[in-house]
């Protein structure tokens, strides 16, 4: 039997906030809400913000990989809506950008068809 992925979940103080803001970096509407836990129909997975008591401890031990037609437009548009620019990689002739959404959480942005 094969399992598939449906959807991620963050750890978060304030899922309807967090999943705001996910909602309009993404352009996607906002599903259900059951107050501790907030759910965004993100494809192809979904994204689920669902909130904890404690902060978090240090780097993610994962993170989500997105990509763009346009990098560099995309990261400043993220930036103004109140991400926080990590810095760039590069890895084998791919390149991505390192970003924070307003908890912290880690994600980064490629080139679209890098990966």
């Amino acid at each position: 039997m094969r399992i598939s992925p449906e959807m991620i979940t963050i750890d978060c103080a304030d899922p309807q906030t967090l999943a705001a803001w996910w909602a309009e970096a993404l352009g996607v509407e906002e599903v259900q809400d059951y107050e501790a836990f907030v759910v965004l129909a993100a494809t192809p997975l979904g994204l689920g913000f669902q909130r904890v008591p404690e902060p978090r401890p240090g780097k993610n031990r994962v993170h989500i990989d997105f990509s763009s037609p346009d990098r560099a437009a995309d990261v400043e548009r993220l930036a103004k809506l109140g991400a926080t620019v990590v810095g760039e990689q590069s890895m084998q002739g791919m390149s991505w950008t390192v970003l924070k959404d307003p908890e912290g959480n880690e994600f980064c942005l490629a080139d679209e068809g890098a990966h």
